[in-house]
């Protein structure tokens, strides 16, 4: 006679079935080749783009630095439309000189008062005797102007924007062999240009 197991027994062993796990993965140990592989491309996009901003600011032409004596005849040249008003014109003139004289011969002319700048220019060998006695008159007469009240006529401050201007000429660096040519061939390709059709024929 056969005896049914009892409705417990069936229960227990129905939940003791559990569901399969999914796999487990095991490292191979190579995964470090992957992460080499990133580190070395995005090194690599790095550099590509490094050497593209390099070549492109290589390629951008620089600005050659304007000379002191250009800027300060540039200055002395704008300094002719407050010519109606004596003392912003000094004012312009007199510290584009003392600017100019400090960048070309390294002078510290705008932080001194005019005393202690000629008492300075005495031992310079930078200028000639006449240039400096002209320099001194000059700023003297500008400090009439800047402090004393002194309001000179239009003749008087067009001669002592000359002077200012003659300065600069005369201390002015010579021009290198390679300006004078570019400077020639310059003046060569105008007077090309100017010349009539009929002289070419």
């Amino acid at each position: 006679m056969t005896t049914n197991p009892p409705t417990t027994t069936l229960v227990s062993t129905a939940t003791d079935i559990r569901d399969i796990k999914p796999p487990v993965a095991i490292p191979s140990g190579w995964e470090w080749l992957g992460w080499l592989a990133a580190a070395l491309a995005a090194l690599a996009v790095m550099l590509l783009a490094w050497s593209w901003w390099q070549r492109k600011r290589m390629q951008v032409a620089a600005v050659p630095p304007v000379p002191a004596h250009v800027r300060a005849k540039q200055k002395l040249a704008a300094a002719l439309a407050l010519i109606a008003q004596p003392k912003p014109f000094c004012i312009l003139v007199s510290d584009t000189i003392r600017l100019y004289l400090e960048e070309r011969f390294n002078f510290h002319a705008p932080e001194r008062t005019t005393e202690e700048f000629l008492h300075e220019l005495k031992s310079t060998p930078l200028l000639v005797s006449e240039q400096k006695e002209k320099l001194g008159d000059f700023l003297e007469c500008c400090d009439l102007v800047k402090f004393a009240k002194f309001e000179p006529g239009e003749r008087e401050l067009r001669e002592l924007h000359g002077s200012a201007l003659r300065l600069v000429e005369e201390t002015e660096p010579a021009m290198e062999p390679a300006d004078v040519n570019s400077r020639n061939r310059a003046m060569a390709g105008d007077s090309a240009l100017r010349t009539p059709q009929s002289a070419l024929k």
